[in-house]
């Protein structure tokens, strides 16, 4: 409530990256006074084994993560673990430190409940991340989401490059394809060139013995005949999971705010039912044998449950909690222990696909 009612309109008179950054340095700056992580996690944390979901080998406190691009640069996920999130992952991280796109290059879609970005892989850099990484054990489960420098001569060895110094440190690590905002790295959904990527990160894993989870980020815009190739790509090489999905830079049909026509990728409300159905579509194509991480438009406990019916195993957010505020999990999660409750299901595992 406080929230809503006094600290979002203050934050949402000035330009959102800015509010951004100035989010990240009160949280690291309170996190410094004693006894504060440990009221956030009394606050905002709420254990329940209908919750607990198994994925990846791993055993997770619950459902809800925070996506990419909150902390891309490995700042702050102890304290957002504080949150009450299930997982956290951190990134987009890029071999070389990089500015990302101009600025001004994020906006809010206040009436749509929604965002566009146009950041570029803005980031501090393979070696700053992983020495933060190395001096900072984190609280839960993390993720650690890679891709190539715009400026690169060789992308594949770029993902190699991050996946040697990362894989230490990761969970399970993301294999980012799929962002609007860098010039033509979607050809990676192209099937030979998607392949080509998959096999020498097959090959430089297992000659590395890395073994750590991979998931594979897709963009919404894929079409209809892409699916299929993607997913037997998938399976061909053992990769993991997929995340479905990232921004969507088409669908601005129905949008109503006045930044809607800029250049970027599209998250929040309007995304929802877009991922929704997509991962429908790989849940049916795949029996349920991948596994899935959702994200796109997750603000309640029941679009967390409908991402669930549709056939995810985890779910992601990010610009939910821009419009709801850190809460926002706390919510979910007590919202989704309802409806299990409701409908006399034991774990969140059984819904899981139901709605496919």
């Amino acid at each position: 409530m406080l929230y809503q009612k006094i600290i979002k309109p203050i934050l949402f008179l000035f330009d959102p990256e800015k509010v951004h950054y100035f989010v990240f340095g009160v949280l690291k700056k309170t996190h410094l006074i004693p006894g504060v992580a440990k009221l956030l996690r009394a606050s905002y944390q709420i254990n329940h084994t209908a919750l607990e979901r198994k994925v990846f080998g791993l055993t997770f406190p619950n459902p809800v993560g925070m996506a990419a691009g909150f902390d891309k640069d490995a700042k702050l996920f102890k304290e957002l673990s504080n949150f009450g999130f299930g997982f956290i992952e951190v990134g987009t991280v890029t071999p070389k430190q990089q500015y990302g796109n101009p600025k001004p290059r994020v906006f809010r879609l206040e009436s749509d409940r929604a965002l566009i970005n146009r950041l570029g892989f803005n980031n501090d850099g393979l070696e700053k991340v992983t020495n933060r990484l190395r001096n900072n054990t984190p609280n839960g489960f993390l993720g650690i989401n890679i891709g190539p420098n715009k400026d690169s001569k060789n992308r594949v060895d770029d993902y190699l490059k991050c996946i040697k110094e990362i894989s230490a440190f990761a969970d399970y690590i993301t294999i980012n394809i799929s962002s609007p905002n860098t010039p033509g790295l979607r050809d990676f959904h192209d099937k030979s060139t998607l392949q080509n990527l998959l096999n020498n990160i097959i090959q430089f894993t297992k000659k590395n013995k890395i073994q750590k989870p991979l998931a594979l980020k897709v963009s919404p815009d894929i079409a209809e005949s892409e699916i299929g190739f993607i997913i037997e790509s998938i399976k061909k090489f053992n990769i993991h999971g997929v995340i479905i999905s990232n921004t969507t830079d088409k669908n601005r049909e129905n949008l109503t705010g006045s930044y809607r026509s800029e250049t970027g990728g599209l998250s929040g409300e309007p995304l929802g039912k877009i991922s929704n159905n997509l991962i429908k579509k790989f849940y049916k194509e795949t029996k349920g044998d991948i596994t899935i991480i959702g994200v796109g438009g997750i603000n309640s406990g029941m679009t967390a449950y409908e991402k669930l019916k549709s056939g995810a195993n985890l779910l992601q957010l990010y610009t939910g909690m821009i419009y709801e505020g850190p809460g926002i999990v706390k919510k979910i999660k007590t919202e989704l222990i309802d409806i299990l409750e409701k409908e006399k299901i034991k774990n969140v595992s059984e819904i899981v696909g139901s709605g496919s």
